[in-house]
Protein backbone atom coordinates (compact mmCIF):
# COMPACT_ATOMS: atom_id res chain seq x y z
CA UNK A 1 0.00 0.00 0.00
CA UNK A 2 3.06 2.36 0.48
CA UNK A 3 3.68 2.13 -3.12
CA UNK A 4 0.54 3.88 -3.94
CA UNK A 5 1.65 7.53 -3.37
CA UNK A 6 4.24 9.06 -5.64
CA UNK A 7 3.70 12.45 -5.64
CA UNK A 8 3.07 14.45 -2.29
CA UNK A 9 -0.72 15.64 -3.41
CA UNK A 10 0.10 19.23 -1.86
CA UNK A 11 3.18 20.80 -4.66
CA UNK A 12 3.09 17.30 -6.74
CA UNK A 13 7.12 16.86 -6.39
CA UNK A 14 8.25 13.18 -6.40
CA UNK A 15 8.18 11.85 -2.75
CA UNK A 16 11.59 9.93 -1.16
CA UNK A 17 11.84 7.31 1.40
CA UNK A 18 13.63 9.35 4.21
CA UNK A 19 13.90 8.34 7.98
CA UNK A 20 12.93 10.67 10.45
CA UNK A 21 13.23 10.73 14.29
CA UNK A 22 9.25 10.51 15.07
CA UNK A 23 7.80 8.98 18.55
CA UNK A 24 9.10 5.35 19.14
CA UNK A 25 12.62 6.45 17.16
CA UNK A 26 13.61 6.89 13.13
CA UNK A 27 10.93 6.21 11.15
CA UNK A 28 10.99 5.80 6.95
CA UNK A 29 8.50 6.95 5.28
CA UNK A 30 7.94 8.22 1.96
CA UNK A 31 8.20 12.03 2.42
CA UNK A 32 8.42 15.29 0.41
CA UNK A 33 11.64 17.31 0.61
CA UNK A 34 9.91 20.24 -0.89
CA UNK A 35 6.93 21.22 1.49
CA UNK A 36 7.42 19.05 4.36
CA UNK A 37 4.15 16.22 3.89
CA UNK A 38 4.68 13.09 5.05
CA UNK A 39 2.63 10.22 3.99
CA UNK A 40 1.78 8.43 7.39
CA UNK A 41 0.52 5.31 5.30
CA UNK A 42 -2.23 4.67 8.83
CA UNK A 43 -4.52 1.14 8.67
CA UNK A 44 -8.20 1.92 6.96
CA UNK A 45 -10.98 0.91 9.26
CA UNK A 46 -12.51 -1.76 7.99
CA UNK A 47 -16.26 -2.87 9.00
CA UNK A 48 -17.37 -6.70 8.75
CA UNK A 49 -20.19 -8.54 10.34
CA UNK A 50 -21.27 -12.22 11.09
CA UNK A 51 -24.45 -12.07 10.05
CA UNK A 52 -27.18 -14.42 11.93
CA UNK A 53 -30.02 -14.77 10.07
CA UNK A 54 -32.90 -17.32 10.01
CA UNK A 55 -30.72 -18.96 12.92
CA UNK A 56 -27.83 -19.89 10.84
CA UNK A 57 -24.68 -17.33 9.41
CA UNK A 58 -24.91 -16.06 5.72
CA UNK A 59 -21.52 -15.51 4.00
CA UNK A 60 -21.83 -13.92 0.55
CA UNK A 61 -19.64 -14.29 -2.53
CA UNK A 62 -18.16 -11.08 -3.92
CA UNK A 63 -19.01 -10.67 -7.75
CA UNK A 64 -14.97 -9.29 -8.47
CA UNK A 65 -13.54 -12.69 -7.09
CA UNK A 66 -12.23 -15.73 -9.31
CA UNK A 67 -12.89 -18.49 -6.76
CA UNK A 68 -16.20 -20.00 -4.98
CA UNK A 69 -15.26 -18.72 -1.83
CA UNK A 70 -17.72 -16.74 1.13
CA UNK A 71 -16.84 -14.54 3.23
CA UNK A 72 -18.50 -11.67 5.81
CA UNK A 73 -20.24 -8.84 4.39
CA UNK A 74 -17.68 -6.35 4.67
CA UNK A 75 -17.06 -2.54 3.71
CA UNK A 76 -15.45 1.05 4.41
CA UNK A 77 -16.31 2.75 6.95
CA UNK A 78 -17.59 6.36 5.60
CA UNK A 79 -16.84 10.22 7.34
CA UNK A 80 -19.45 10.75 9.78
CA UNK A 81 -20.52 7.79 10.74
CA UNK A 82 -19.90 5.57 13.77
CA UNK A 83 -18.57 1.78 12.96
CA UNK A 84 -21.93 0.52 14.39
CA UNK A 85 -24.46 2.75 11.62
CA UNK A 86 -22.07 2.11 8.98
CA UNK A 87 -22.15 -1.45 9.63
CA UNK A 88 -25.66 -1.50 10.12
CA UNK A 89 -25.36 0.51 6.05
CA UNK A 90 -23.21 -2.01 4.90
CA UNK A 91 -25.22 -4.77 5.65
CA UNK A 92 -28.79 -2.90 4.13
CA UNK A 93 -26.63 -1.74 1.28
CA UNK A 94 -25.27 -5.40 0.81
CA UNK A 95 -27.92 -7.76 1.51
CA UNK A 96 -31.39 -6.15 2.07
CA UNK A 97 -31.37 -6.92 5.46
CA UNK A 98 -32.82 -5.32 8.74
CA UNK A 99 -29.93 -5.13 11.77
CA UNK A 100 -32.21 -6.40 14.80
CA UNK A 101 -29.39 -6.82 17.15
CA UNK A 102 -25.74 -5.71 16.64
CA UNK A 103 -22.58 -6.84 19.00
CA UNK A 104 -19.10 -6.18 19.16
CA UNK A 105 -17.24 -9.02 18.71
CA UNK A 106 -13.42 -7.35 18.26
CA UNK A 107 -11.10 -5.63 16.38
CA UNK A 108 -8.24 -7.56 14.37
CA UNK A 109 -5.30 -6.42 12.25
CA UNK A 110 -5.34 -7.37 8.41
CA UNK A 111 -1.81 -6.35 7.58
CA UNK A 112 -1.37 -7.84 4.21
CA UNK A 113 -4.21 -4.83 3.09
CA UNK A 114 -3.01 -2.27 5.77
CA UNK A 115 -6.48 -2.28 7.75
CA UNK A 116 -8.22 -2.91 10.47
CA UNK A 117 -11.15 -4.59 10.82
CA UNK A 118 -13.92 -3.54 13.35
CA UNK A 119 -16.10 -6.59 13.37
CA UNK A 120 -19.74 -7.22 14.51
CA UNK A 121 -22.15 -9.94 15.66
CA UNK A 122 -25.50 -9.08 13.64
CA UNK A 123 -28.96 -10.50 14.04
CA UNK A 124 -30.85 -9.74 11.09
CA UNK A 125 -34.22 -10.44 9.41
CA UNK A 126 -36.42 -9.37 6.38
CA UNK A 127 -35.53 -10.81 2.86
CA UNK A 128 -31.97 -10.93 1.34
CA UNK A 129 -31.88 -9.10 -2.03
CA UNK A 130 -27.93 -8.74 -3.02
CA UNK A 131 -25.83 -5.70 -4.46
CA UNK A 132 -24.54 -5.91 -7.76
CA UNK A 133 -20.77 -6.37 -5.75
CA UNK A 134 -22.12 -9.44 -4.86
CA UNK A 135 -23.11 -12.59 -6.84
CA UNK A 136 -24.54 -15.53 -3.97
CA UNK A 137 -25.13 -16.06 -0.81
CA UNK A 138 -24.98 -19.04 1.14
CA UNK A 139 -26.95 -20.07 5.20
CA UNK A 140 -24.43 -22.06 7.42
CA UNK A 141 -25.44 -24.17 10.06
CA UNK A 142 -23.18 -23.19 12.92
CA UNK A 143 -21.56 -26.45 12.82
CA UNK A 144 -21.06 -26.51 9.66
CA UNK A 145 -19.29 -23.03 8.90
CA UNK A 146 -15.57 -23.12 7.93
CA UNK A 147 -12.98 -20.08 8.85
CA UNK A 148 -10.24 -18.96 7.10
CA UNK A 149 -7.12 -17.77 8.61
CA UNK A 150 -6.73 -14.08 8.04
CA UNK A 151 -8.58 -10.98 9.58
CA UNK A 152 -12.44 -11.54 9.68
CA UNK A 153 -12.05 -15.25 9.59
CA UNK A 154 -10.73 -15.11 12.99
CA UNK A 155 -13.51 -13.09 13.93
CA UNK A 156 -15.66 -15.55 12.77
CA UNK A 157 -14.21 -18.37 14.77
CA UNK A 158 -14.32 -16.09 17.74
CA UNK A 159 -18.30 -15.26 17.30
CA UNK A 160 -18.64 -18.99 16.85
CA UNK A 161 -16.40 -20.17 20.09
CA UNK A 162 -18.94 -17.63 22.10
CA UNK A 163 -21.65 -19.93 20.66
CA UNK A 164 -20.17 -23.13 21.65
CA UNK A 165 -18.31 -24.50 18.50
CA UNK A 166 -15.40 -25.05 17.81
CA UNK A 167 -13.81 -23.66 14.60
CA UNK A 168 -12.71 -25.25 11.66
CA UNK A 169 -10.62 -23.64 10.16
CA UNK A 170 -9.94 -24.42 5.80
CA UNK A 171 -6.23 -24.45 4.43
CA UNK A 172 -5.57 -21.80 1.48
CA UNK A 173 -3.63 -23.28 -1.66
CA UNK A 174 -1.02 -21.22 -3.17
CA UNK A 175 -0.67 -22.00 -6.63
Amino acid sequence: MTGDFKFCPQCATALEWIGQLEDGGEKQRLRCVACGWTHWNNPTPVLAAVIQYQDKVLLARNAAWAGKMYALITGFMEAGETPQEGIQREIKEETNLQTLELNLIGVYDFQRMNQVIIAYHARCEGEVSLSPELVDYKLYAYDEVKCWPAGTGYALAEWLRGKGYEPEFVEFRRG
